[in-house]
Order: structure tokens, then C-alpha cells, then sequence
């Protein structure tokens, strides 16, 4: 209806008003599914730099597996005589469990990276913060399902298809996913305010390719040690993740109920922490 004279014509605008939070709160579920469209682009971003400018791209993601079990398959399978689990070829044995650890490695890098990476975006518009290392999880992801493809085809390549344990490698993948993405969080909020956290990282991921069970079977380890051993969450997730895929299984019930423990303490606890943090990021940065 047009405006008679005399008459002023007034309309609705709804206002959101952005301000500080008071008291220490989790991550908004709704808002970041509200925000999804955002994630699927920092997801696709954080893809398509990790392979801008590269020779072979995606490929990576196959020879980096691939690289590292033939350099191990000669120095340990064949030089040093380290045993793999239950007969399995020690060379498809290894590219499993590196499969596995460099989706690992390269989830928690770039997620702690993530928020120091995105100090642009972030000092520019409003959107959950917990979208930045979400999205380099699940571009971590990505590679990580592309060299699975390559681990699977060498199941058949040596003669041992999987069987129905297959079907409990997606809940296996998640649970990867919920301990990586749990120390992503902490890393991430703890390296916009100390940037030395790089070094540690690296010292983390350095030593944790010797205390994990990547490229000999965790019995191998002293049976005395085992149970300090597996406090390392990744043991469990390797254990049921080699179960997946060989039916083998060496580790007890107690190993394997650590990582889903310590998926949703740290995941609960970084969430908190990185939300408390989060209204300094883009001062601080």
C-alpha cells in the first residue's frame, strides 16, 4: 500500500547485534550448519592451495603412501627383519598404517596452521571460527580417502580382500577424525597467541611416528610397556583400523576404548578453549 500524504511509509529490518559472550560455552551446532555453504568453500580453498601450482596435484596424496612403504619395506621389511601383524606382507601392512598416519599428520598441521593462515578472513567478517580448523580436517580428509582407495586395491593386489570388518571402517575413519580434529583445536587456539607452538608440533608428530604402531604391530612392543604405550590414542586407532582391513586383531578391549576417551575429552575441551579464545584472534594476530 502506497503512503497517503502526511503519512511516513516504515519498515521492518531485522538487526543482528554481534557482541561479546559471557561465560564458557561450546560451539554453536546450529550456527555452523547454518554456516555449511561456508565450510563446503574453506574446505574447497584449503584443497585447491594445498595442490596450486604442484606438478602431479592429487596425486600426492597416492605417492607420498606409496614413497614412504617402499623406503621402509627396504630398510625395515627387508634390512632389519621387522615383523608385520598376523602374516600380513609387510610392504601392504606398512602402506595401511602410513596411510593412516599421514592423514593423521597432515590434519593436525593444518589445522593448527589454520587460524594464522585465515588472519585475513578472520579480521574481515563474522562466522563461527571453528569452521577454519573444520575445514582443514576434512581436507586432510580428502587425501586421506584417496590413498585408502590405493590401500584397498592393494588388498586384492596381495591376495587378502577384506571382509565384513570393511563395514566398521567408516566408524574407524570418524574416530581418526574426532582425535585429530580434538588436538586441531588446541593447537590452533594455542598458535595465534604462541607461535613457538610450531616447534612443539613438530617435535609431537616427529616422536609420534616412533611411539605408534605405523610400521611394526604393536605386539612387538614389551609387553610391560604395553599398557603406557597405548595412552597414545592413535594405537587404538590403528588397531581397530588394521582390523578393518586384515580381520587381525592383537590389542586388548581396554587399548582399544582409549582413543574414543580421549577423541571426546580433548574434542570437548578444545572446543571450549577455542571458543573462549576466539574474540582475541583477530587482535592478536
Amino acid at each position: 500500500m502506497s503512503a497517503g500524504a502526511g503519512e511516513v511509509e516504515q519498515h521492518s529490518t531485522a538487526v543482528t547485534v554481534i557482541g561479546p559472550e559471557t561465560g564458557v560455552r561450546l560451539p554453536d551446532l546450529a550456527e555452523i550448519w547454518a554456516y555449511r555453504d561456508l565450510l563446503y568453500y574453506l574446505v574447497r580453498r584449503d584443497f585447491l592451495v594445498r595442490y596450486k601450482q604442484s606438478l602431479v596435484g592429487l596425486l600426492w596424496a597416492v605417492l607420498q603412501p606409496i614413497g614412504f612403504t617402499v623406503v621402509f619395506s627396504v630398510f625395515l621389511g627387508a634390512l632389519a627383519n621387522v615383523p608385520s601383524q598376523h602374516g600380513i606382507p609387510y610392504p601392504l601392512f606398512a602402506l595401511a598404517g602410513l596411510a593412516m598416519w599421514l592423514f593423521f599428520s597432515k590434519a593436525l598441521q593444518s589445522g593448527a596452521e589454520s587460524t594464522v593462515n585465515s588472519a585475513d578472513l578472520l579480521s574481515k567478517i563474522y562466522f563461527p571460527r571453528v569452521l577454519i580448523p573444520l575445514s582443514a580436517l576434512l581436507a586432510a580428509t580428502v587425501d586421506f580417502l584417496v590413498a585408502l582407495v590405493v590401500v584397498v586395491v592393494a588388498l586384492f593386489v596381495y591376495g587378502r580382500p577384506p571382509g565384513p570388518e570393511i563395514l566398521a571402517l567408516p566408524a574407524v575413519i570418524v574416530l581418526a577424525m574426532l582425535v585429530a580434529f580434538g588436538g586441531a583445536l588446541w593447537f590452533s587456539a594455542l598458535f595465534v597467541r604462541y607461535r613457538d607452538i610450531r616447534h612443539l608440533l613438530a617435535f609431537v608428530l616427529l616422536a609420534g611416528m616412533f611411539v605408534t604402531p605405523i610400521v611394526y604391530p604393536f605386539e612387538l612392543v614389551p609387553h610391560g610397556l604395553q599398557p603406557l604405550y597405548a595412552l597414545n590414542p592413535l594405537v587404538g586407532v590403528l588397531e581397530l583400523y588394521r582390523w578393518a582391513l586384515f580381520g587381525t586383531l592383537s590389542a586388548s578391549v581396554t587399548v582399544l576404548l582409549i582413543p574414543f576417551a580421549v577423541g571426546i575429552v580433548t574434542v570437548v575441551t578444545g572446543a571450549l578453549y577455542f571458543r573462549a579464545s576466539e574474540g582475541t584472534f583477530a587482535d592478536v594476530i
